[in-house]
């Protein structure tokens, strides 16, 4: 019975796969699948054993090189062997060879040094003969590299010799040796003159097109770079074996210092550019926008050593990438004396600005990038340096308003006359208005200067916030004077006419601010517009603010202005006003409403005369477009003053059998007869319908008591900041008030909604 490589029996596999008789039909395909797959187990076999031959073969021929590289390494063994015994009979002798070496090599060198000291004087002048040939031909300079050989070997002769002194630690001698030397120091400056001129003048010679004179120049500092190599690493030796310094001490000529020709080089650029920078400074000092125009000479330079010089110095230099390391450094000191400078002023700070962009592009055309040139040329200190000069418009701007408002401020509290004028409209104004107007003129011409958006944006929103402030400010001085005038004292009544006459100036300053007549807007002298002007200025410039800006920020700052100073100019014609009620009217409204005095005096009749005068007295001196507000504020206060002195003054009582509504109504009458006169459209459209809490007050006074919270609630309804305090004081004024009227007043009131809006003529109106 056959077993299977997994421990099956291949009789019941065969039985599994011919179950029946049609099973016998399935033959052929089983024979060809056993097929395949045996045929697949055979190749498999064969890659195996080929593989593993190969290994087998591999591992032979590594066998037996292994056993020819022992074979040689035993030879060599032996060839060692042999050399070490044959050594050991020579050591013995190598003490003796060694010395007669050393005493060889210093008789010649000794032979060396003599002939050298006889020569020297006379080589010295064949180097000066040279130089002074070259001085008559200083375009060309033929004899540079001869002299350079020759004054090299001279230079070494005498470095060894003063070495070798100096080791020998016998002074004696070096004075004399110092003076036999002395002619090579005259040669030595007459050389370095000449490289040094060279070294000045290059670029010029290169555009002159002298390369021969610079390729020896080139080889001149090249030689001396290879000489300064090897005194370092000779120096560093030196420094890191001492104890073998000693024992090398035999005559070897050759450079012993460090000649830094390529330094002095590289000096001279630096030189020269900086020579270049201290010429433009007076230029630049005189017109900071010239910055690009004046450093045309840098771009140049570097252009004549990208295109003419690379080729004539050695490669390992880079001299292009040097030139422009050396170059921008200097520009960069430059730039950077006058950003770090204290006294640095607003044009030099824009003209650097403004610089630093063209600096980049101008060095990209000469193919070198941003990244390639470091430190940046201003450190970055772009933004700063334009929000600074931003800031120096600002504080300068500040600066200016706030001297401004200390002058004002002190001509207003004493009621300096000499500081009002007449425009020649015959209109009172401040002297002061037309050259704050003029300086925010000349500070909106130096932020366009920018030519940035960011600062023009800057200065026109802090200039926005500077006149916010003005405006702040007068208010506030405005209502402290007249509040002086609460408690009128004999003096202030003497300074009552020039401060009702400051008030006046000051309303038609700021009214001026926002008038923009048609014949006005284009006259920038006229006194009338200024904000509009202020406004188109700006927009206006070269470099205007961004059209974003415009839209929103400007837009919005400028109209909060323009509100700003209607409200400055109402508040000084109200503050006129309530002076004109605290100072003339006081005892004419102490009596209002008061029996007897009331019925039998004619006070709305005094006060309307009075105003009357005024109104004639000021009339030409005011601008036209305050004559309404005046006459508003005029109705409002008396109005005001009116319907309060019912709750304040003393004595106020309305009896049933008093004509107290005709006295009501003659009072109405004649202020209406006067505002009509006035202005009738003003006295429809504002004072009139103000003028109905009158009527609503008279129905208070004279209603039956049933009647009261009707009228209550209707009054409340055209009126929704009517004071229920001083609706109650009113009713109290009544001789027959009792407690059950204000209750019903009250409850109407808790019923009785107003709907909210502006402020009404009744929200003023209260009993304190």
């Amino acid at each position: 019975m056959a077993v299977t490589t997994d421990g099956g029996v291949a009789i019941p596999r065969i039985a599994d796969l011919l179950r029946t008789p049609d099973d016998l039909e399935k033959l052929a395909s089983l024979k060809t699948d056993i097929a395949r797959k045996k045929a697949d187990v055979d190749a498999r076999l064969r890659e195996g054993l080929g593989q593993h031959l190969e290994s087998t073969q591999n591992g032979m021929s590594t066998l037996a090189e292994g056993q020819k590289l022992v074979g040689q390494i035993k030879d060599e063994m032996k060839s060692i062997h042999d050399l070490c015994e044959q050594a050991q009979a020579i050591r013995k002798d190598f003490p003796q060879i060694d010395y007669l070496a050393r005493v060889h090599r210093n008789f010649e060198a000794t032979r060396a040094m003599q002939a050298g000291l006889d020569s020297f004087e006379r080589d010295c002048g064949e180097v000066m003969r040279l130089l002074e040939a070259d001085e008559q031909d200083e375009r060309d300079q033929p004899h540079l590299l001869e002299a350079h050989m020759k004054l090299t070997k001279l230079r070494d002769f005498r470095d060894e010799a003063l070495d070798q002194i100096s080791r020998a630690k016998d002074e004696s001698l070096r004075h004399t040796l110092e003076d036999w030397f002395a002619p090579l120091e005259p040669a030595i400056n007459l050389f370095n003159g000449h490289v040094g001129a060279i070294c000045l003048s290059i670029l010029d010679l290169v555009q002159s097109g002298n390369d021969g004179l610079v390729v020896r120049l080139a080889i001149v500092l090249h030689a001396e770079e290879k000489n300064d190599e090897r005194v370092r690493a000779l120096l560093d030796a030196q420094k890191d074996h001492q104890d073998l310094v000693s024992k090398f001490t035999s005559f070897t000529f050759g450079p012993k210092t460090i000649r830094g020709y390529k330094d002095k080089f590289l000096e001279s650029i630096e030189e020269r550019v900086t020579g270049q920078f201290e010429g433009i400074q007076e230029d630049f000092l005189e017109d900071p926008d010239k910055l690009v125009k004046l450093t045309r000479w840098f771009f140049t330079d570097l252009l004549v050593v990208k295109q003419g010089m690379q080729k004539l110095f050695p490669k390992k230099w880079k001299i292009f990438k040097t030139y422009v390391t050396i170059y921008h450094k200097t520009m960069r000191a430059f730039l950077m004396s006058y950003a770090n400078s204290q006294d640095i002023s607003p044009p030099q700070m824009l003209g650097i600005v403004h610089f630093i962009d063209p600096y980049y592009e101008r060095m990209a055309k000469l193919g070198i990038t941003k990244d390639e040139v470091s430190p940046h040329v201003l450190d970055n200190r772009e933004g700063d340096m334009v929000r600074e000069y931003r800031n120096l418009i600002t504080k300068a701007l500040t600066s200016w308003i706030d001297r401004m408002h200390v002058t004002d401020r002190k001509h207003f509290i004493s009621r300096n006359m000499e500081a009002i004028e007449q425009d020649a409209h015959g209109h009172f104004r401040t002297k002061t208005l037309g050259d704050m107007w003029r300086m925010l003129h000349e500070q909106t011409d130096l932020a366009g200067s920018s030519q940035r958006e960011d600062v023009v944006e800057g200065v026109m929103s802090s200039m926005c916030t500077a006149l916010k402030s003005r405006q702040q400010q007068w208010e506030r001085l405005i209502a402290d004077e007249v509040d002086k005038y609460k408690n009128t004292a004999p003096e202030l009544l003497e300074t009552m006419q020039p401060l009702q006459e400051y008030l006046l100036a000051i309303a038609n300053d700021n009214i001026a601010c926002v008038d923009d007549s048609p014949d006005m807007v284009n006259d920038i002298t006229a006194q009338a517009g200024y904000l509009t002007r202020f406004r188109d200025h700006f927009f206006n410039l070269s470099t205007p603010p961004s059209a974003r800006f415009q839209s929103t920020n400007a837009q919005t700052e400028v109209e909060a202005l323009r509100e700003g100073y209607v409200d400055v100019a109402t508040h000084a014609m109200a503050s006129f006003v309530r002076l004109i009620f605290m100072v003339d009217f006081k005892t004419i409204t102490s009596d209002l409403f008061i029996p007897n005095k009331w019925y039998q005096e004619k006070a709305m009749e005094q006060i309307i005369s009075t105003f009357d005068d005024y109104i004639g007295d000021y009339h030409a001196v005011l601008h036209p477009s305050l004559q309404d507000i005046l006459i508003t504020e005029i109705a409002d206060n008396l109005l005001v003053v009116y319907l309060t002195a019912i709750t304040r003054n003393r004595g106020v009582k309305f009896r049933r059998q008093d004509p107290f509504s005709a006295r009501f109504r003659d009072d109405v009458l004649a202020a209406f007869d006067f505002f009509q006169k006035q202005n009738p459209e003003v006295f429809n459209e504002s004072i009139k319908p103000n003028w109905k809490a009158v009527n609503y007050t008279v129905q208070l006074l004279e209603s039956d008591k049933m009647a009261v919270p009707g009228v209550y609630e209707a009054f409340k309804r055209d009126f929704w900041d009517l004071q229920l305090s001083w609706v109650e004081a009113v009713l109290k004024t009544r001789d027959e008030w009792d407690r059950n009227m204000i209750n019903a007043v009250k409850r109407a009131a808790a019923g009785t909604y107003g709907e909210r809006g502006m402020e009404t003529i009744m929200g003023k109106v209260t009993i304190k």
